[in-house]
C-alpha cells in the first residue's frame, strides 16, 4: 500500500483545512445574499400587487374593464414583470397583461393568496380589499435571477477557492521544512535504533520549540529504555529462579490437594455411615416398641398375663431410649446448624458441680458407684449455665454407667492457667484403647458398648464437645486400659458473680398430694387438640379424687372456659390450631379474672431454649412429651398448692 510521507500529509492538511474554511465562509455569504434577494423581491412584488390592487380597485367595483387594462398596461415599464391578471370577486379573470415575447399562459380562475415559484419565475397573489371586503385578488409574474446569481457566484467562489489555495501550498510548503526536517531526523534515528537495537544513540536538537521538546522526550525515553533493558535482563534470571520455586510449591500443593481429597471422601464415607448408624440406632427401639406391641394386642399370640408386665416395661424402656436418642440428634442438629443460642455470664462452679450431684445421686447409688465430688471448688467460669450443666452432667452420668461394680468417680475443678479452669471427670473403668480414643468423638460410635448391657446413643459426647466448643472452651480425655479414664473440660475464667443465681421458682414450692379435710376438689383444665393426648392424662388423674378434670380441645376453646369455670390449675399444649399453647397462656395473664391461675405447659418442643423460653414467658412448669407421670402429678400439686397460697 502506497505509503504518504510526512511533509505531503502535513501539506495536504493545510490545503483541506484552507479549503473547507474557505467553502463554509463563502457558502455562508452565499446563502446570505440569496436568501437577502429572494426576500427583497418578494416584498417588491408584494409592494406592486398591493399598489396595482389599491388602484384598480374602483375598476372592479364599477366593472370597468378599460381602467383595469390600462392600469395593468402601466407594468410594461417593469421589465422584470412577464405577466399580471386581476380577478374579480367570482374568481374570473377581469383584466390581464402579459409582457412582450411572453406567451405564458395566466390562470382563467383565481388562485389563493401567497408567493409561490412556477417554470423559474415567481408568483405573487394578493387579495384587493375595499374597506373590509374583499372584491378581488391580484397576480404578479416575474422573472427569478436567483438560479443565474447561484451560477455567479460559483464562478466567484471557484476562483477565489483556487487562489486561496495556491497562496496556502506555497506558505504551506515554507513553513513545513522549518518542522519536518527535525522530525525525520528524530525517524532516522528511531529507525537505526530498532534495526541495530541500540538504545545509546540520540536523536539532534536543532531548536528550543516544541519539537526540541519533542527530540528530548525521544532521548529520554531511549535512555529509560536502555536502563529497562538492563533491568529486564536481571528480572528474567530471576524469573527463572522463581520459576523453578513455584513448580515445586505447585507440586506440594498438589499433594496437599490430594490429601483434602481423601479427606473430603473420608468426610463422605463417615456421613453415609452416620446415616447408616442413625437409622440402625432408631429402628432397634422401634423394633421393640412394635415387636411387644404386637404381642399385647394379639397380633402374634396371646400373652400370658404374667408377662404383660414385662412386655410394657420393655416397650417403655424402648421408647425412653427412643426419647433419649431423638432429643441428641435434635440437639446435635441444632448445634451443628448453629442455632443454638448461648448466654455466655460468670458461673459458679461450686453452685453447678453441688445441682449436678443432687441430680446424678440416685444413679450412682442404684449403681453402687461412689461419687466424690470436690468441696470447695471456688472458681468461677464464663459459660452458660443451662449448657454447661448438660456437659457435666453427660460426662459424670458416662463415668457411672461405663464404671466397673462398686467403682469410684472423682470430679474436681483447678486453674491449669491465670485464664483457664479445668474440671475433670476421672473414673475407674476398663479404660480406652488408642484406637477407641481415635474414634471417641464420632456420633453412634458407641465403641465396641452396642451389644453391652448399658444403653447408649453416641452422640452425646459429640454433642458435649460441640457445646464445650460454642463456650469457647475444649474438651479432652486421657485414658488407661485397666485402669480408667479421665474426662476434662477446659473453660475461660472469670470474676465471682456479684450475687448467686437464685434456682427457685414456683416448681420448687412444697406441693400437697391431697387437699385438707373438708376442701372442695381442685378444677384442673386440660387444652389439648389431640385426643390421645387427652385420653391419657384423663387415665393419669382418674384415681385422684381431689381433683376434677375439665378438657378443651382448642386455645379459644380454652380461653372461654377458664373465664367461665375459673379452674385452679391449667394444663396447655403449646402446638395448637388458631391459637397455641403460648398465646392463650399470654392471653390469660393479660386478664384479670385470669392471670392469678398457674399454667403448665405439655409440648412436644423438647428444645433447652424452648423450655427456657416458655418458663421466662410465665408458665408454671414446662413439661415435654411423651409425658412422665411422677413429673406430671408432682409439678401439679406444687401449681395446686400455689394456688391454694395465693387464696388465703
Amino acid at each position: 500500500m502506497f505509503k504518504m510521507s510526512l511533509q505531503r500529509r502535513l501539506l495536504g492538511v493545510t490545503m483541506l483545512t484552507s479549503l473547507v474554511a474557505l467553502l463554509v465562509a463563502l457558502g455562508a455569504m452565499v446563502a446570505y445574499d440569496l436568501r437577502a434577494y429572494h426576500e427583497a423581491w418578494v416584498a417588491d412584488l408584494q409592494a406592486q400587487a398591493e399598489l396595482l390592487g389599491r388602484a384598480t380597485a374602483p375598476a372592479l367595483e364599477f366593472d370597468d374593464h378599460k381602467v383595469a387594462s390600462e392600469n395593468l398596461a402601466l407594468l410594461r415599464l417593469q421589465p422584470k414583470v412577464h405577466a399580471a391578471a386581476i380577478y374579480g370577486t367570482d374568481g374570473d379573470r377581469f383584466a390581464s397583461y402579459s409582457a412582450p415575447g411572453f406567451d405564458a399562459l395566466l390562470p382563467s380562475r383565481a388562485q389563493a393568496a401567497g408567493v409561490r415559484r412556477v417554470d423559474g419565475d415567481l408568483v405573487v397573489v394578493l387579495p384587493v380589499h375595499e374597506g373590509e371586503r374583499v372584491i378581488g385578488s391580484v397576480l404578479l409574474r416575474a422573472k427569478y435571477e436567483i438560479y443565474e446569481r447561484v451560477l455567479t457566484y460559483l464562478g466567484i467562489v471557484a476562483a477565489v477557492v483556487i487562489v486561496a489555495l495556491g497562496v496556502a501550498a506555497l506558505l504551506s510548503t515554507r513553513l513545513q521544512r522549518a518542522i519536518v526536517r527535525p522530525i525525520l531526523a528524530i525517524s532516522d534515528v528511531a529507525r537505526d535504533v530498532m534495526q541495530r537495537q541500540d538504545y545509546s544513540q540520540r536523536a539532534p536538537k536543532t531548536t528550543d520549540d516544541e519539537v526540541g521538546v519533542l527530540a528530548d522526550s525521544f532521548n529520554g525515553m531511549l535512555g529509560e529504555i536502555e536502563r529497562s533493558t538492563r533491568e529486564v535482563l536481571r528480572l528474567n534470571e530471576e524469573l527463572e529462579a522463581r520459576v523453578h520455586e513455584r513448580t515445586a510449591q505447585l507440586e506440594a500443593s498438589n499433594e496437599e490437594l490430594k490429601l483434602a481429597t481423601a479427606v473430603a471422601e473420608k468426610a463422605n464415607r463417615a456421613k453415609s455411615e452416620f446415616l447408616s448408624s442413625m437409622s440402625h440406632e432408631l429402628r432397634t427401639p422401634l423394633n421393640a416398641i412394635i415387636g411387644f406391641g404386637q404381642l399385647l394386642g394379639g397380633e402374634v399370640g396371646e400373652p400370658k398375663p404374667e408377662r404383660r408386665r414385662e412386655f410394657v416395661e420393655h416397650i417403655v424402656g424402648a421408647g425412653k431410649h427412643l426419647l433419649t436418642l431423638i432429643n441428641e440428634i435434635l440437639n446435635l442438629a441444632r448445634i451443628e446448624s448453629g442455632h443454638v443460642e448461648l448466654s455466655l455470664e460468670p458461673v459458679l462452679l461450686d453452685d453447678v458441680l453441688a445441682e449436678c450431684r443432687r441430680m446424678i445421686d440416685p444413679q450412682a447409688a442404684q449403681r453402687g458407684i461412689a461419687l466424690h465430688v470436690d468441696a470447695g471448688c471456688r472458681h468461677a467460669v464464663l459459660a452458660d449455665r443451662m449448657r454447661l450443666k448438660q456437659v457435666l452432667l453427660n460426662l459424670i452420668s458416662n463415668a457411672i454407667k461405663y464404671n466397673r461394680p462398686n467403682g469410684s468417680v472423682h470430679v474436681g475443678c483447678s486453674m491449669v492457667s491465670s485464664q483457664q479452669v479445668r474440671i475433670s471427670v476421672q473414673d475407674t473403668g476398663r479404660g480406652l484403647t488408642p484406637e477407641q480414643l481415635e474414634a471417641l468423638f464420632q456420633p453412634f460410635n458407641r465403641l465396641g458398648q452396642e451389644a453391652g448391657p448399658e444403653q447408649g446413643t453416641g452422640i452425646g459426647l459429640v454433642v458435649t464437645q460441640r457445646l464445650a466448643e460454642l463456650m469457647g472452651g475444649a474438651i479432652g480425655v486421657q485414658s488407661t486400659p485397666g485402669v480408667g479414664s479421665v474426662f476434662w473440660v477446659d473453660l475461660q475464667a472469670s470474676e465471682m458473680p456479684a450475687l448467686p443465681r437464685a434456682e427457685t421458682d414456683w416448681g420448687d414450692l412444697p406441693g400437697l398430694a391431697t387437699p385438707l379435710a373438708g376442701q372442695r376438689p381442685a378444677t384442673v383444665l386440660y387444652v389439648e387438640d389431640n385426643p390421645a393426648s387427652r385420653k391419657l392424662v384423663e387415665e393419669l388423674l382418674s384415681r385422684r379424687e381431689d381433683l376434677r378434670l375439665l378438657t378443651a380441645t382448642d386455645g379459644r376453646m380454652g380461653l372461654d372456659m377458664a373465664r367461665e369455670q375459673q379452674p385452679d390449675v391449667i394444663l396447655m399444649d403449646n402446638n395448637m390450631p388458631h391459637i397455641s399453647g403460648r398465646e392463650a397462656q399470654a392471653l390469660l395473664k393479660q386478664d384479670p379474672r385470669t392471670s392469678h391461675i398457674p399454667v403448665i405447659a405439655l409440648t412436644a418442643n423438647a428444645m433447652p431454649d424452648a423450655a427456657a423460653a416458655g418458663l421466662a414467658a410465665g408458665f408454671f412448669r414446662y413439661l415435654t412429651k411423651p409425658l412422665d407421670p411422677g413429673l406430671l402429678i408432682e409439678a401439679l400439686d406444687s401449681a395446686l398448692a400455689t394456688a391454694r397460697r395465693q387464696r388465703r
